[in-house]
């Protein structure tokens, strides 16, 4: 067959043809299921996003197709949402079933389904098919109670609050703090609480957290249908949260179902109001308990004091009552010995005077004088006055000076012998 007869297709025959292809091969509506991503909500009421099978972790989807929700159809999604509980959101990250018909848009030369139904009781079930999986890994691995077993301050001062910037949840929180007159040093850290990628920034708002020197860590956000929460079910989240070298309390706002953030954290809450509401009244059961203690430290003083000043004031009278009577002992005492002592001088004072009588009758009789008046005299030699007490004492030729009781007789000695001659 030549070039000329080969069939040709124009572009329009042959999106005609795909489109036959499709309606032949798929001619009814179909159940597909999948993660919702790109979501964007027109202002004509149409909603447009794609669904995709997430590839392996850090790359891109493995599977992506576009999804049409016409406004006509989106009232009944959303009534079938409603009947549903709320539970369910249609936001990126969501894995959700739906119904719909594979068309060939030939204008826009592109395959995609036109959505009719959705089926919420499978995103919920994957929800808590996922959530418990992770609740026994992290039970099996000591996480499910780790942070129950953290000692918290009954007083912390630096306390970060990690949600949404801007937030419903920030502001409530905040503002039950502050009111409390407490002083709380507050550190706020931003986090994504919803949609892609939001566990990744919860994760890195705690680990900035941790980082500042924090006492408590308060991860809040504000309410929404359990799908906008599956950032808190997510194990990222759920392993930052365990781990945590500080206490975390959540306040995540939904009043049924609780998180896996909540499962694994120190404390949890129902809103970020009764979060913050719990931390004030821990601080202020802490100050009443101080002040009833002191109450009871000062009133114990006080009876201490009392009972000590009541025995003090007994222990004083019996002082001076033991004081008085050992003054009038001890008076007696004094006076019986001052007359002893008295009687004493004076026996002394008598034997002084009697040995100083002998004493000067021993002097009397040892006075030269009086030797000399009886007859005796004294010797020395004149050159150096000493007494001559012997012939050794005094050699020819010596001066000798005798006293006597009429006066001094001076001589020489002439001989060896005893003989003096005397001067006259």
């Amino acid at each position: 067959m030549t070039a000329a007869q080969t069939p040709t297709f124009s572009v329009g025959e042959l999106a005609a043809a795909i489109k036959l292809v499709l309606e032949t091969t798929l001619p009814d509506e179909i159940w597909v299921r999948g993660e919702i991503a790109d979501l964007n909500r027109a202002r004509n009421g149409h909603v447009y996003f794609s669904l995709v099978e997430p590839g392996e972790l850090g790359r891109g989807p493995a599977a992506r197709i576009s999804v049409v929700l016409l406004a006509d159809r989106r009232h009944v999604v959303n009534q079938i949402l409603t009947r549903a509980g709320g539970g369910v959101r249609m936001t990126d990250g969501v894995e959700i079933r739906l119904r719909g018909r594979v068309d060939f848009y030939a204008p826009g030369g592109r395959v995609s389904l036109l959505m009719t139904l959705i089926d919420p009781e499978y995103t919920l079930g994957r929800l808590t098919v996922e959530r418990d999986r992770l609740l026994r890994a992290l039970d099996r691995e000591g996480l499910l109670r780790r942070q129950a077993t953290l000692t918290l301050s009954p007083a912390p001062r630096r306390v970060a609050l990690v949600t949404s910037h801007g937030s419903a949840a920030e502001q409530d929180a905040l503002t039950e703090l502050q009111r409390s007159g407490f002083g709380f040093e507050i550190r706020t850290f931003h986090a994504q609480v919803q949609g892609v990628g939001s566990p990744e920034t919860v994760v890195r708002a705690l680990e900035a957290a941790h980082r500042d020197g924090c006492e408590l860590v308060l991860l809040v956000r504000g309410g929404g249908a359990r799908t906008d929460l599956v950032a808190f079910d997510s194990e990222l989240v759920a392993r930052a949260v365990a781990t945590s070298p500080v206490p975390v309390w959540t306040g995540i706002g939904h009043e049924t179902d609780r998180s896996v953030a909540d499962e694994v954290a120190h404390r949890s809450f129902k809103t970020p109001t009764a979060c913050a509401a719990a931390l004030v009244e821990q601080v202020a059961s802490f100050l009443r308990t101080v002040e009833s203690r002191w109450a009871a430290i000062a009133g114990l003083a006080v009876a201490r004091l009392d009972a000590a000043d009541g025995e003090l004031q007994r222990r004083r009278t019996r002082i001076e009552r033991d004081a008085l009577t050992a003054l009038r002992l001890a008076g007696r005492s004094l006076d019986t010995r001052r007359a002893a002592l008295q009687r004493e001088a004076r026996r002394s004072a008598d034997r002084a005077g009697d040995r100083l009588r002998l004493a000067g009758a021993r002097i009397d009789a040892a006075d030269p004088q009086r030797a000399l008046a009886r007859g005796f005299s004294l010797t020395r030699r004149a050159g150096d006055d000493r007494l001559v007490r012997g012939p050794d004492d005094a050699g020819p030729g010596v001066e000798l000076v005798t006293l006597t009781a009429g006066g001094e007789l001076r001589s020489t000695v002439m001989t060896e012998t005893s003989t003096v001659v005397t001067d006259g």
